[in-house]
C-alpha cells in the first residue's frame, strides 16, 4: 500500500478531471417501451448537446433513430421533456431547431408532421384508434401576447395545420393519457399563479366519434392539491399521485363511489416536481401490480405494490434513485443511480429480481478509494426548525492534509428552487472532494422529498429560508470541526444562483461564490421571463408589481454595497429563463466597487450548459477561481480565468 502524500486541501492530484467527466459522458433521459424494444432520449455533450433517440433491441443492438442535424428537444415551458413517443417502431419527436413534430421510421429520413409556424409540442401519445397524435401544444404565433397552451390532436399520416384543439381554457396542460380501449382521455391542467407542485387538476373526457372530447369532468385536484402522473391501468382504471394528505401518495379513482382511494398511505414521496414533461415514478406490470419508486428523506426505494391489498413490497437493488420508470409484464426499465454508480439505463427482471445495466451514462471506471460517499445530515436552522443536506467529505487514496488543517467547504444550492439534491454519484461533486474540498449539497426548506409542509416553507420567503439553511448548514459543519469556517464558498445555478448571490449579499459568512446563470434582480426576472414561470414568484415572494417592495428588498443587485467577497459568473448568452443581463448587471456593479470578479459567457448556450467544452470550462474555471481566492495551488494545469480587481 502506497503511503499517502501530505498536501494542503485543494492541491491534491485527482484522476477525476474535467476532461474525464465530459469525455464519452451522455445524459440519459426519457424512456419508452414498444413491444420488446426500448427507446431512450440521450443527451450528447460531444455532439454540441444534441439529444438523440436510441432504440435498444433484445439482441443488444443499438440504433440511432434520428440522424445528425436533428435534436429531440421541445421548448414547451422552456424546460421541455416528453419530446418523443413511439408506436409500432415509428418515432414521433419534437425537433429543437424548428420545434416541428417529425415522424421517423427505421431507414427513412424524418418527415415533418406540423407546419413551420411558431408552435411547440410536448408529451405526445399515439391515439391508435383514430390515427392521431394527442399532444400538449404551446402557441407562440400571437406576437405581443402570452403563449397559449392547449391539448391538440394531429393526423399521423402527413403534415397538417398544426393540430385540432380538443382541450382548452386553462393556462397550462400536461400528461394527456389515453385509456387502453381508446375511449377516454385523462390530463392535468392548472392556472396562474400555480405551479403544478402547488396545485393542479385531473380531468377526464370521453372521445366522440370525430375525435373531439365530450363529457369532460374534473375528478381530482385543486389549487392546493398537487396531482402527478395520471395513468390508465390495463383494466381501464385511472391512477394518479396526489399530495392531499401532505405527501405525494398513490391513488385510484373509483368510478362507482366517485371518490379517490389511497392505495398505500405513508410519509414518503411517490412523485417529484414536474419541471419537465415525461416524468414517471410508477408503471403497471399488470392490472394487479404496480412497480413504483418512492423517496424517503432523499433516498429512493423501488417497490412492488399490490393494487388490491395495497401491500408494498420493497425490491432490493443497489440503487438509490430511479427516474423515467416504465414496465411491462416481465420487466421494469428506468434510469437508476447510487452513491457509487452513475446514472444508467437499468432493466429489472420482475421474476428473478435481477437488475441488468443496458447503457451507462459513462463507461468510466474510477477507483472507489477516490470517491466520497455522501451522508444525509439534518441540522438546526432558523425558527427552531430542522433542515436537510447531503455532506461529502474530502477523499483521495493518494493524499492526506497536513495535521490540523481542515478542508475548505463548497456549499451547493440546487435550482428550482422547488427541486432537490440526490445522492446519486455525480463526478462534478467528486471533482471537488477528490481534490481535498468538502461539499455540502443543501436541500433547503422548499425542496422536494420531505413532504408538502417542508416544500411550503419557501412560500413568501424565497431569499430568506434558503439562504438561512445554506448558512446554517455550513456553520453546523464548522462547529463540528468538519470544515474550515473561514474558507467557505457557495455555488448554484439558476434559482440556486439566486440563493448564492443572496447569501453573499445579505449574509456575512461565505468568502467567495460562483453564480451559474443565477438571478440577481427578482423584478427583472418577473418582467423578462417565460410563461411557465411568469407567476412562479407570486408564491415564492409575493404578487408583482403590487409587492415590488419585497422584490427590491431581496434582489442582490440593489445591495451590491453589502458585497465584500469575490464572485465568478457563468452565463449562456441565449438563456431565456435567466437572460444574460441578470449576470451582467451584477458583474458591472462588482467591477465598479473594485471587488474581485470574473465573467465567463458562452455563445450558443441556454439555461444550463450542454456542450462538452463549456461544461469543462465552467468546472475548471470555478476551481481556478477558488484556488486564487483561498490560496492553494492546483495540481493540474488549468486554463486561467481572467479575474478583475484581484
Amino acid at each position: 500500500m502506497n503511503e499517502r502524500q501530505v498536501a494542503p486541501h485543494g492541491s491534491w492530484k485527482s484522476p477525476i478531471t474535467s476532461d474525464l467527466i465530459v469525455r464519452g459522458t451522455v445524459g440519459l433521459g426519457q424512456i419508452a417501451l414498444d413491444g420488446q424494444d426500448i427507446y431512450q432520449a440521450e443527451l450528447r455533450p460531444a455532439e454540441a448537446g444534441r439529444v438523440c433517440i436510441v432504440r435498444l433491441t433484445p439482441d443488444g443492438a443499438e440504433t440511432d433513430m434520428i440522424p445528425q442535424g436533428f435534436n429531440a428537444r421541445t421548448r414547451v415551458h422552456e424546460y421541455g421533456g416528453g419530446a418523443f413517443c413511439v408506436a409500432g417502431g415509428t418515432v414521433y419527436f419534437s425537433n429543437f431547431a424548428d420545434q416541428r413534430l417529425y415522424r421517423a421510421a427505421p431507414g427513412v429520413a424524418p418527415e415533418p408532421l406540423t407546419p413551420a409556424l411558431d408552435l411547440r409540442y410536448a408529451d405526445a401519445v399515439v391515439d391508435s384508434a383514430r390515427g392521431y397524435l394527442v399532444a400538449v401544444r404551446e402557441d407562440h404565433t400571437r406576437e405581443g401576447s402570452e403563449a397559449v397552451n392547449t391539448i391538440v390532436s394531429l393526423a399521423l399520416d402527413g403534415e397538417g395545420d398544426g393540430g385540432r384543439v380538443i382541450v382548452s381554457g386553462h393556462d397550462f396542460y400536461s400528461s394527456p393519457r389515453i385509456s387502453g380501449d381508446g375511449k377516454r382521455l385523462a390530463w392535468l391542467a392548472w392556472n396562474h399563479p400555480n405551479m403544478p407542485w402547488d396545485g393542479c387538476e385531473l380531468w377526464v373526457g370521453e372521445f366522440a366519434e370525430d375525435g373531439t372530447l365530450a363529457r369532460t369532468e374534473k375528478i381530482a385536484g385543486a389549487s392546493d392539491e398537487s396531482i402527478f402522473q395520471p395513468e390508465w391501468s390495463p383494466d381501464g382504471r385511472l391512477y394518479f399521485v396526489s399530495d392531499r394528505n401532505g405527501w405525494w401518495n398513490l391513488y385510484r379513482w373509483n368510478e362507482e363511489t366517485r371518490r379517490a382511494e389511497a392505495l398505500c398511505e405513508m410519509d414518503a414521496e411517490f412523485a417529484t416536481a414536474q419541471w419537465v414533461f415525461g416524468l414517471s415514478t410508477y408503471a403497471f406490470a399488470s392490472a394487479e401490480r404496480i412497480i413504483c419508486a418512492y423517496d424517503v428523506r432523499g433516498a429512493w426505494q423501488l417497490a412492488s405494490l399490490d393494487t388490491s391489498s395495497g401491500k408494498l413490497e420493497p425490491i432490493e437493488t443497489p440503487y438509490t434513485e430511479f427516474n423515467y420508470l416504465r414496465a411491462d409484464a416481465r420487466r421494469a426499465v428506468c434510469v437508476a443511480g447510487s452513491p457509487t454508480q452513475r446514472a444508467a439505463l437499468v432493466e429489472l427482471d420482475l421474476e428473478t429480481r435481477e437488475a441488468r445495466v443496458l447503457r451507462r451514462s459513462s463507461d468510466l471506471e474510477i477507483d472507489a478509494a477516490f470517491l466520497s460517499v455522501p451522508e444525509a445530515i439534518e441540522y438546526p436552522t432558523t425558527g427552531g426548525l430542522t433542515a436537510h443536506a447531503i455532506f461529502y467529505r474530502p477523499r483521495n487514496r493518494d493524499f492526506a492534509a497536513p495535521e490540523g488543517e481542515r478542508p475548505p467547504l463548497l456549499v451547493k444550492c440546487h435550482g428550482g428552487p422547488t427541486a432537490s439534491a440526490t445522492m446519486t454519484l455525480r463526478l462534478e461533486i467528486q471533482y471537488w472532494t477528490s481534490r481535498g474540498i468538502a461539499v455540502l449539497d443543501v436541500n433547503y426548506g422548499g425542496s422536494t422529498g420531505y413532504g408538502r409542509e417542508y416544500r411550503r416553507r419557501l412560500e413568501g420567503r424565497w431569499g430568506i429560508v434558503d439562504i438561512d439553511d445554506c448558512v446554517n448548514g455550513a456553520r453546523y459543519l464548522a462547529e463540528r470541526g468538519e470544515i474550515d469556517g473561514e474558507r467557505c464558498a457557495i455555488t448554484g445555478g439558476s434559482a440556486g444562483g439566486y440563493t448564492t448571490l443572496g447569501a453573499l449579499t445579505f449574509r456575512d459568512f461565505f468568502k467567495a461564490g460562483a453564480s451559474h446563470f443565477g438571478v440577481s434582480d427578482l423584478g427583472a426576472l418577473v418582467r423578462d421571463t417565460h410563461k411557465f414561470e411568469s407567476r412562479y414568484l407570486d408564491g415564492l415572494v409575493g404578487p408583482y408589481p403590487a409587492r415590488q417592495d419585497i422584490y427590491d428588498e431581496r434582489s442582490p443587485i440593489n445591495f451590491t454595497g453589502q458585497l465584500s467577497c469575490p464572485v465568478i459568473f457563468f452565463q449562456g448568452l441565449e438563456d431565456k429563463v435567466v437572460p444574460p443581463n441578470q449576470a451582467e448587471m451584477m458583474v458591472d456593479a462588482l467591477r465598479a466597487k473594485g471587488l474581485p470578479v470574473a465573467y465567463v459567457a458562452f455563445e450558443g448556450e441556454q439555461h444550463g450548459f450542454r456542450r462538452a467544452e463549456n461544461i469543462k470550462r465552467a468546472l475548471d474555471g470555478e476551481f481556478y477561481f477558488y484556488s486564487r481566492v483561498f490560496g492553494f495551488n492546483p495540481a493540474d494545469q488549468i486554463e486561467p480565468v481572467p479575474i478583475e480587481n484581484l
